[in-house]
């Protein structure tokens, strides 16, 4: 009998006697007899990890605790794009805490992902609404990288040039992302007053990003400006503040052609800086160049609408390198938190607070005008600047009062309020200051406050006026409305999600407890040093402990996802050649096989993609591979590879390979998808490699949140240490890749919980397991499905591949059929047609059990027979189980059914499926029919379903 003393014991899905029969049937004695043939001997570390110690569930959180308490959380009155703001605690419990949305994937599955696309898509009626534009995108990584996407998406036209006007009132981390992308695209960035700048004047303008409010507070009319800019054929791009959308003008009404910003301040916390839903707002004209995802609705099978991904979602692998972006994630689980406060608060709510914080802003003002301090603009909403004689000394007397203020520069100092802010707040800034007021006072002051700005600026356009935004405010409602739609959805919470190349694997209670902490999500990302150190000391323990793991000098955490891990590792290789004065190594070799992510990166970091071959077996074609470095030898830079590879194979050459590309004087990056088969048995730097991200969403247990959040921090060999990212908060500034210092810093401490509760063994325990589980999977369906790639004697890695080619072949049942019937024996597919068109891609990880693995692959060789049936024609080739697929209980419970087949075999074709059924929302959608009648607002969908 097993004792389950340890978190290794919770986390492994097969330990004890079941791990036993799973080997046994696999024809193995052991998990290390397994390993020493799946595993090629040649890149096998030959020592264990030197990790700390493994800590009880309990033991680690008390050290985290101890850690994270060395954080000062004050008051921060910092602003600079980060805010207070008061989770509802409906939300924070039945959203953020809830695994039935923070487990889920990726909507690509659209009939079991209804829930969280409508609430995406309720989250691009916000955007659209207060932006004044016509479509929004369902979220980017945070409002930095959504502004360079922006000029991005503007130079996708037909600019007569490559020069980018930011205004210099711009928060600085965002014009620092920005230059940081323009450089390896030749962008010149055009720094400036926008006042006195002239586009028509500009040789080479395309576009124009501007601040609303600017960074500095103020609020300006630029409409004047904007048509300028129009008049120069350049792209209006505006950055705008959320909140104050609510009360001021929307970009869309003065001339914006595009409107990005952050959804942070709508219920989601700092975090030190995120995770955070960016957004990005465009005309209707940009919306097909639009990047990330896109909510769209059609109609099912039965003509009823449904929601779905649109358009050009995962664009990646169809265009590659001509791809207009490399992102290929979202920040779901933000997204939907911003777009559940928009719906409990509604339109008149969402007024009420942003109006609060602008009076509570006027008292203040009016308080300190009158104590003789100087205001740099009259016109603001939440942010006021005032001018000093030394900023250093105010930030200290502040500190000493228990709150942060922002330094502007050595004569300037920000204060910015928010929703948090109370009027013994606005006493304690006035105080800082030299000025004297009671709380009572500045209510007094605050009461009758009028908009600062002029009037012309003001909102007169109604938004939020569609039914979900005005249906629950109250309590009970909300939580009954989170609950319907949660329950369309299946997550993790409901069963295996075994998606290749995803790692969808346990997202332990204890991991992310610590999130709820008040050290954890409330600390502004740009306080004093001194009051993160809670904070810095867990990030510098996780950085260190992932340079152990990957065998690697350094580690940077600032990428806020797998694809911005991408840019910064090319951009750090691009950076070290330039340091050396080699300016002509911009050749990029890509197999053909890679994720499509790969060559979009690389085409953002500067350079050339050129692609590989890959053999019969799906391994890369070493001959063509050294045919193409002597053809590029001068000018190579890099080769982007996936280990396993992309096929889920350990590849014997994967060292060779490494060494030829060093030989001609290139560096090697490594695509860490699936370093879940790595961790404890090799590393990317005993393979070779001289940089590699890793996705902690992935193989260090960050939840996936339905699409988002990531993580996608970067290891790098030691002559590249000197190119990681850097910020104004680092010591290096060069390299920015997003806004915050640490990126998405709050959630690594989820990856930390699981590092520290797992400890060296533990890891490579659930490495091993994560083998065993795919070739436990690959064995028990090689006699119904072929495996199209295998290894050494016939081993995978931690996926494999089952071909339905043949089978489409003989019955006319497609990959997509197989998908959708899945969902009806309670399972999401596996990855589909990628990275080979007619087959499905299976990684089950380590932390599901052999009754679960079980189940999944009785429910695939069930279909199997299904197939057979339409083989046979015992079936109707066209009315079937299959092509009818999926089927929901509206379907099944409707007095209309012609179908051959029973309800019974439709709904409960195993019998363990009456124990607990899991039923899809909707029937199978058109997604063409989408596409060509493209609708991406909820106020739509009401008007949709009607018809």
């Amino acid at each position: 009998m097993t004792v389950h003393s340890d978190f290794r014991s919770r986390h492994l899905g097969a330990i004890g006697s079941e791990l036993d029969e799973m080997l046994q049937a696999i024809g193995y004695d052991s998990l290390d007899a397994l390993i020493d043939e799946a595993v090629p001997a040649g890149i096998r570390t030959g020592k264990p990890l030197d990790l700390p110690a493994a800590r009880s569930e309990p033991d680690a959180l008390a050290w985290l605790k101890s850690v994270m308490g060395k954080n000062r959380v004050l008051k921060s009155f910092i602003g600079q794009g980060y805010y207070g703001t008061h989770v509802p605690a409906v939300i924070q419990r039945n959203i953020l805490e809830n695994p039935g949305w923070y487990t889920a994937y990726t909507p690509y599955q659209a009939e079991i992902a209804q829930g969280r696309l409508e609430a995406l898509l309720n989250f691009q009626t916000l955007i659209t609404d207060l932006s004044g534009l016509d479509v929004a995108n369902a979220s980017l990584l945070d409002e930095g990288t959504a502004a360079a996407e922006a000029m991005s998406l503007a130079l996708t036209g037909t600019p007569k040039g490559k020069v980018f006007f930011v205004s210099d009132a711009c928060h600085p981390q965002t014009i620092e992302v920005v230059k940081t992308r323009a450089e390896p695209l030749g962008i010149q960035v055009e720094l400036g007053d926008w006042q006195s700048f002239e586009p028509s004047a500009c040789e080479g303008f395309f576009a124009a990003l501007v601040q609303y409010p600017d960074t500095l507070g103020s609020v300006d009319d630029y409409s004047g400006f904007f048509a300028k800019v129009k008049e120069a054929r350049g792209t209006a791009i505006v950055a705008a503040d959320l909140l104050a959308l609510t009360l001021l003008k929307p970009p869309g009404e003065f001339g914006a052609d595009i409107c990005v910003g952050s959804s942070q301040r709508f219920g989601v916390p700092m975090g030190f800086g995120g995770p955070h839903a960016g957004f990005m707002a465009c005309t209707d004209k940009l919306k097909r160049k639009l990047p990330g995802r896109l909510i769209g609705v059609s109609l099912d099978a039965r003509g009823r609408p449904g929601f779905r991904l649109a358009l050009q979602t995962r664009e990646q692998h169809i265009r590659r390198d001509k791809a207009t972006s490399n992102i290929c994630t979202a920040q779901v689980l933000l997204a939907v938190m911003a777009s559940m406060y928009a719906v409990y608060h509604g339109a008149e709510g969402l007024k009420a607070i942003a109006s609060q914080v602008r009076q509570k802003t006027a008292a203040l003002a009016s308080v300190l005008s009158s104590g003789g301090v100087k205001l740099k603009s009259e016109r603001f909403f939440d942010t006021l600047t005032v001018e000093v004689s030394d900023a250093d000394q105010v930030i200290a007397k502040a500190v000493d009062a228990g709150i942060n203020l922002r330094k502007v520069d050595g004569g300037s100092v920000g204060i910015s309020l928010d929703e948090t802010s109370v009027f013994g707040d606005l006493a304690l800034i006035a105080k800082v200051f030299g000025v004297e007021c009671t709380a009572d006072a500045l209510v007094a002051a605050s009461s009758d406050a009028q908009p600062s700005w002029d009037a012309s600026l003001s909102r007169e356009s109604a938004f939020l006026d569609q039914q979900v935004f005005n249906s629950y405010h109250t309590e009970t409602e909300m939580l009954r409305y989170m609950k319907r739609l949660e329950s369309k959805d299946l997550a993790l919470n409901e069963s295996m999600i075994p998606l290749g190349s995803c790692t969808m694997k346990l997202n332990a209670t204890s991991e992310m407890m610590p999130l709820s902490w008040n050290e954890v999500a409330n600390l502004h990302p740009f306080v004093p040093a001194d009051q993160s150190e809670g904070y810095r000391e867990m990030l510098k323990l996780l950085e260190d402990w992932l340079a152990e793991i990957t065998g690697f000098a350094g580690v940077s955490l600032q990428p806020n996802a797998g694809s911005q891990g991408e840019y910064a590792g090319l951009l750090a290789i691009r950076r070290y050649y330039l340091s050396r004065g080699d300016k002509d190594r911009d050749v990029c070799l890509i197999p053909v096989s890679a994720h499509g992510t790969n060559p979009a990166s690389a085409v953002m970091a500067g350079m050339r993609v050129i692609g590989v071959k890959c053999d019969d077996q799906g391994n890369i074609d070493v001959s063509d591979l050294k045919a193409r470095i002597d053809e590029h030898r001068e000018k190579l830079a890099a080769l982007m590879v996936t280990y396993p590879s992309t096929h889920g194979v350990f590849e014997d050459t994967i060292v060779e390979i490494c060494e030829a590309i060093h030989e001609a004087g290139g560096q090697v990056y490594m695509d860490g998808a699936n370093m879940n088969a790595q961790v404890g048995l090799t590393s990317p730097g005993r393979i070779g490699a001289d940089v590699c991200h890793l996705n902690l969403h992935k193989t260090f247990c960050i939840p996936h949140g339905g699409g988002g959040p990531g993580v996608g921090p970067i290891g790098v060999a030691s002559q590249l240490v000197p190119f990681l990212p850097g910020h104004a908060e680092l010591e290096a500034v060069d390299g920015v890749v997003c806004s915050a210092p640490w990126g998405s810093a709050s959630i690594n401490t989820i990856s930390w919980m699981y590092i520290a509760m797992m400890g060296g063994p533990g890891l490579t325990e659930a490495t091993q397991v994560a083998i065993l589980n795919a070739n436990y999977i690959a064995r028990r369906l090689s006699s119904f499905f072929p495996i199209l790639y295998t290894g050494n004697k016939g081993l995978v890695a931690h996926e494999c591949i089952i071909d339905l080619r043949p089978l489409t072949e003989e019955s006319g049942i497609t990959v997509e059929d197989v998908a959708k019937r899945l969902m009806d024996y309670g399972y999401h597919s596996p990855t589909m047609s990628w990275p080979v068109a007619g087959t499905l891609m299976i990684e089950p990880t380590e932390s599901e059990s052999k009754a679960e693995l079980d189940r999944f692959c009785d429910s695939l060789i069930s279909i199997h027979g299904e197939i057979m049936a339409v083989a046979k024609g015992e079936s109707d080739a066209k009315d079937n189980v299959l092509k009818n697929a999926p089927h929901p209980a509206e379907a099944v419970c409707s007095d209309d059914w012609s179908h051959p087949y029973s309800r019974e075999q439709a709904a409960y074709p195993l019998v363990w499926l009456r124990q607990h059924k899991f039923w899809p929302a909707v029937a199978r959608i058109d997604n063409v029919h989408g596409d060509r009648n493209l609708v991406c607002t909820c106020d739509s969908v009401e008007a949709y379903a009607e018809n």
